[in-house]
Order: structure tokens, then sequence, then C-alpha cells
């Protein structure tokens, strides 16, 4: 489960994602659920060593960059050994905050979670699930902010990319209006319970 909001208890996708959490729990009692607080750990955004690391196709460059690497990897297994992958985000100014594009980028790897082929790309995170917990100010699954939403196509894109395309969202959205702010997390905990998990 990633998770990235630096709001705490205040944090509506937090919130749901606890939710999610019991639920899990409660239907798949010997589930392992692993938490990553992208707001607490803060992972390297790629530059000039980090890319190198997790790009090069030289055994040697690999070995002589593997500590650069080791958090990618680390990332990637923890993935791959995943059966759901669970992201709960705000959305901040249309779009992911980030550090979870810092997870992204991580974890998206040529060789590790892609590869490229004659047909194109192929994604080697095939048979997982995903669910995308989301929370936001305004309303974007529908009315005129619809297409401003950045959040979910990006997600659901990358995932497919990596083989992921069984993906399930969940939103907690209105948080900044008034009228709906009171219901949009107990509404979200609501569709969780109707999730195919």
């Amino acid at each position: 489960m990633i998770e990235v909001s630096p709001r705490g208890r205040d944090s509506a996708s937090r919130a749901v994602a606890d939710t999610l959490a019991a639920q899990l729990t409660a239907l798949h009692f010997s589930a392992k659920i692993v938490r990553r607080d992208l707001a607490a750990e803060h992972l390297p955004h790629l530059d000039e060593i980090t890319l190198p690391a997790i790009s090069t196709k030289d055994p040697a460059e690999a070995e002589r960059l593997k500590d650069a690497a080791r958090q990618s990897d680390e990332l990637i297994d923890e993935l791959l050994e995943s059966d759901l992958l669970v992201i709960a985000t705000p959305m901040w100014n249309f779009g992911i905050p980030s550090a979870l594009k810092a997870w992204i980028d991580l974890v998206v790897r040529p060789g590790r979670t892609f590869q490229y082929s004659n047909g194109g790309v192929l994604g080697l995170a095939k048979g997982k699930k995903a669910i995308l917990v989301l929370a936001s100010g305004g309303v974007f699954t529908e009315g005129p902010w619809r297409s401003w939403d950045f959040v979910e196509p990006y997600l659901r894109q990358i995932l497919g990319f990596i083989g992921i395309v069984d993906v399930q969202t969940v939103r907690a959205e209105g948080m900044n209006i008034p009228l709906l702010a009171t219901n949009a997390v107990p509404k979200a905990n609501n569709a969780v319970l109707e999730l195919s998990l």
C-alpha cells in the first residue's frame, strides 16, 4: 500500500486506505499488508547517479552503481511480490505529488517491470490488481472539471505500461466543497465495500 499524503490523520486518502486495509484483512486474514509512507520516506528523484544506476545494461557499470540502484531494487521486489497494489494519493494541482512520481520513476524500470520487444513494450508485472484511492478538493468524475483530472488517467496508463491492467478506483472528492466535504470520506468508505477484492 503506497500512501502519499503528508496530512496524517487529516488525510482523506489515508482514511479511506485504512478502511480498505481493514476490509482486506477481514476478507483475507492471512494476507500481509505492506504500507509504504512516501510522505515520511523521502525517495530520491532521478538524478545523475540514480538514472544510470537503474538503466545501465553494462554489468560492470551496474556493479559499480549497485548501491545507487538498491532502493529501486527494493521497491520493485516489493511490487513484484505483491498480488494487489494500493496507491492512496491526493490530487495536487490536477496531478500527482512529486513523492509518488519519484516512486513511479524508481519502479518503472527496463528489464525489471517492463521490456522492449519487437511488438513494442511488454509489461513484466502482469497478473496483479491495483486499487487507486484518490482524494481531491474538487469533483473530477463528472462536470466541468472532469477533463482536468490527470491523476487517474496517468496512473492507469503507467500501471498498464508495466502490465497491471486490472485497476479499480475509489474517490474521496469534493473535499474543498462545503456541501460535499462532510460526506466525501464516508461515501468513499462505502465504495470500498463494493470493490471486487
